[in-house]
């Protein structure tokens, strides 16, 4: 790709945004030196790597690269056996730790059936644990080596504390005992050369004996080491040489082990590194909402509402740019700052950016052409060190343009042709145009010139385009329409502005009357383009509309379906589970027919049976015919409800019994098991008495007895607060009442208490005949507090 169209387009102002997205300093230089691709096996990899990286991003959040050390040079000097700094050693742990860290991110991959093209980079990274470690236990900043990176040092240091702990002490008799007040300009220790002194004044020189180290500018003060710790700061000085050598042995240790791991260090710096850019192309696709171009070694570009990158994308309007497949020349016109020169910048913006691997700020799917070089010749190239005007300027470019262009060029041309004599402009601007049209070169060109719109219009393989313009508000619309023409607006912005009409009219008459024509013939394009531009999106919205509607009755014979496949299955299930129950009776039916036919004087007790048995067939019948239809609830007043009356709560799906008269708003309080709530009698139903037929009164006549007792009897009772005596009496009054009221099952509330009620009825439970079984009430039937009671 040739430089001078590199800056023509802006492109390094995309490497300027790529640049500021990578994490290291390596990364960076990646960015910056990115180039365009000129063959596709490359520009297709390069892709492949964006959109993965961009889907991990989407995914799992961006990859933090931060941490990437230049150890470039540090691993040299482990290759010839050098001893690496402390600074050096941390920057390799940092860059293990950046390789930790990305190897957790892409972890997964090896779970995955489908990897993508990060995926081998990811598996290669070695993190290097035990001696990422190792460096992070011996080193503790860029200044200081931990204790605990040898027992020698720690026995050193040790060693040094102590020392400096005796040296103290001594000073600090001198200094606070009262000839040292005396002697001592100030009650200080302080240090002059790295060994600990005291001020004395200079006047008790004799009579301190030690070494001077320093004096004060006034000569007043002298800073003398006593003759009783120089022996103690010798040592000090020993064990401070004693402990650098320990240093230096550590570093080399450990720069020996890194040395061992050159290899693999190597190899993380260069895969994160290229991760590093790799993430970075990702981060500007996310940023400017890019897309992945497909590519094409047809010549074939077809960009669906593309976005220039360097205009504000709340400004920006996206344009559809087609080219090379029906048409290899396009030829576009319309008004200053119309968006002309955009159009271009944008077709070739992106090719540059595609061929280097980044994404296009475009909707998906949109195709590019691979190709060679891209020239442009955009902008004012006047020159006036070379003093090159306007127009010598671009045709010097042009020149140059026109013998390295190939059929894998693409050509851009701002106003080709302009800067001299119109008619001499256009005959060269055509001319040039042909000659790159018959080489079949992807050309796109910019033009006021009317002669190039009728040339558009006239050859084949050349396309007219527009940027629209808007004459009621006087501003473009920055819109491209292909295969329109450019009208020219002057007169109409012209009259808008107020320019009377009598010049317009008068202008009009200077201009050649197939000119005219032209114009005018434009001007019924444009009318009928905008009118059915408006039939088109009216039809949109209409289809739009329809489909909507569609969906919905989708939807809704969807719903339709499932509903009535459910009402089926209920319905069969229903029917199945009537008609086991019809074959069990049956069977028990047929078994005591058997019975019966073998003894005498039966023959009623047979005739009652097979009646029930027809009779409940036929209920099976009606029930089976009839469905699931839900039976109209009667509306009861309040005076059809009393005291002890049966009744069923439809919202609690519950029976109770009326424990009190309904009040003037219909409210009245019912018992369900231990539960005592407020019901309004909307929301109740009476449950018929129950008829229950006794097998010693059939020789009565009619063989049916009437339960009225049921009516009084609750199925619970509560004896709290009794002894195991009164409750016991009163318990089997209320168990005998219940029984012959034909109760299921009744609820004994005894509470909790020590268990000496409840131990006591359970007892007496256990001799009663008639009872079935009994148990512990279980959870929201009140627990351990209650006993339930079933009857045979």
């Amino acid at each position: 790709m040739n430089q001078k169209a590199l800056k023509t387009l802006e492109f390094n102002k995309i490497i300027d945004q790529l640049t500021e997205l990578a994490s290291s300093s390596l990364g960076k230089e990646l960015c910056h030196t990115l180039l365009p691709f000129c063959d596709l096996t490359s520009i297709n990899e390069a892709q492949q790597e964006t959109a993965d990286a961009l889907s991990r991003i989407l995914q799992k959040g961006s990859l933090s690269l931060r941490g990437i050390k230049d150890i470039g040079a540090s691993l040299k000097r482990l290759e010839v056996g050098s001893t690496l700094g402390i600074v050096e050693l941390l920057n390799i742990s940092s860059l293990l730790d950046c390789a930790l860290r990305a190897k957790a991110y892409g972890s997964h991959d090896e779970e995955e059936e489908d990897k993508d093209s990060l995926s081998e980079r990811f598996f290669l990274l070695e993190p290097l644990t035990p001696l990422n470690n190792e460096l992070k236990r011996c080193i503790i900043s860029e200044e200081e080596i931990s204790d605990e990176a040898s027992s020698t040092l720690k026995n050193i240091r040790r060693s040094i504390k102590n020392a400096n702990g005796q040296i103290h002490e001594q000073l600090n008799k001198i200094v606070n005992s009262q000839t040292g007040r005396t002697m001592l300009q100030e009650a200080i220790i302080t240090m002059r050369n790295g060994r600990y002194c005291i001020p004395v004044k200079a006047e008790y020189r004799s009579k301190v004996p030690g070494m001077i180290h320093d004096q004060s500018s006034t000569g007043s003060t002298l800073f003398i080491e006593p003759m009783s710790i120089v022996q103690l700061n010798n040592s000090i000085r020993e064990l401070e040489l004693k402990e650098q050598e320990e240093i230096e042995r550590i570093l080399a240790e450990l720069s020996e082990q890194c040395a061992e791991q050159m290899e693999a260090l190597e190899s993380n710096l260069s895969i994160l590194v290229s991760l590093d850019f790799i993430f970075a192309k990702a981060m500007l696709a996310k940023k400017m909402h890019a897309t992945a171009p497909v590519f094409n070694e047809d010549g074939y570009v077809n960009i669906k509402k593309g976005r220039h990158p360097l205009i504000d994308s709340k400004k920006v309007v996206p344009i559809d740019i087609y080219l090379g497949k029906e048409f290899n020349l396009l030829v576009i016109t319309g008004p200053n700052t119309g968006g002309k020169t955009v159009s271009l910048k944008t077709v070739g913006l992106f090719t540059l950016m595609g061929q280097a691997g980044l994404h296009i700020p475009a909707f998906d799917g949109s195709s590019l052409a691979v190709f060679e070089d891209v020239y442009a010749d955009i902008g004012d190239e006047q020159s006036i060190e070379q003093s090159l005007s306007t127009f010598s300027s671009h045709m010097t470019n042009t020149v140059s343009i026109l013998e390295h262009a190939n059929e894998k060029s693409l050509v851009l041309f701002d106003e080709l042709g302009a800067g001299t004599d119109p008619t001499e402009g256009a005959a060269l601007a055509m001319s040039i145009l042909s000659y790159l049209h018959n080489k079949q070169i992807r050309t796109m060109a910019t033009t006021h010139y009317s002669e190039l719109k009728v040339f558009a219009l006239t050859t084949e393989g050349v396309e007219n385009a527009c940027c629209e313009f808007s004459v009621e508000t006087l501003r473009p619309t920055y819109r491209l329409l292909i295969g329109i023409p450019g009208k020219s607006n002057a007169f109409a912005i012209s009259s808008k502005l107020g320019l009377s009409n009598e010049i317009i009219d008068s202008a009009k008459e200077l201009i050649d009357s197939e000119d005219q024509s032209f114009e005018d013939l434009l001007a019924d394009l444009e009318e009928n383009r905008v009118a059915i531009e408006k039939e088109r999106e009216e039809i949109e919205a209409y289809k739009a509309e329809m489909e909507a509607q569609k969906q919905k009755l989708e939807e809704k014979n969807e719903k339709l379906e499932a509903q009535r496949d459910r009402i089926l299955k209920e319905a069969k299930e229903e029917a199945y589970k009537v008609l086991q129950d019809a074959k069990e009776y049956a069977d028990t039916t047929i078994k005591k027919y058997n019975k019966w036919s073998n003894e005498s004087g039966l023959s009623k007790q047979m005739e009652r049976e097979r009646n029930e048995l027809r009779n409940r067939m036929k209920g099976s019948e009606t029930s089976l015919l009839s469905g699931n239809k839900a039976k109209p609830k009667k509306q009861h007043k309040a005076a059809d409800f009393k005291l002890g009356d049966a009744v069923f709560v439809t919202s609690l799906n519950l029976k109770g019994t009326i424990s009190s008269l309904p009040n003037a708003k219909g409210d009245c309080f019912v018992q369900m098991g231990i539960l005592r709530s407020q019901i309004n009698i909307s929301d109740l139903e009476l449950i018929d008495e129950p008829t229950i037929t006794a097998p010693n009164m059939q020789k009565t006549g009619s063989g049916k007895i009437k339960m009225n007792k049921s009516f009084a009897i609750s199925p619970e009772i509560n004896v709290i607060g009794k002894t195991v005596d009164e409750a016991l009496s009163i318990l089997d009054k209320y168990l005998d009442d219940a029984y012959l009221a034909h109760l299921p099952k009744v609820t004994i509330i005894h509470g909790r208490g020590t268990g000496a009620l409840k131990n006591g009825i359970h007892a007496h439970l256990k001799r009663i005949k008639y009872i079935k079984s009994y148990r512990v009430g279980g959870f929201g039937e009140g627990d351990h507090g209650v006993t339930i009671v079933e009857f045979k």
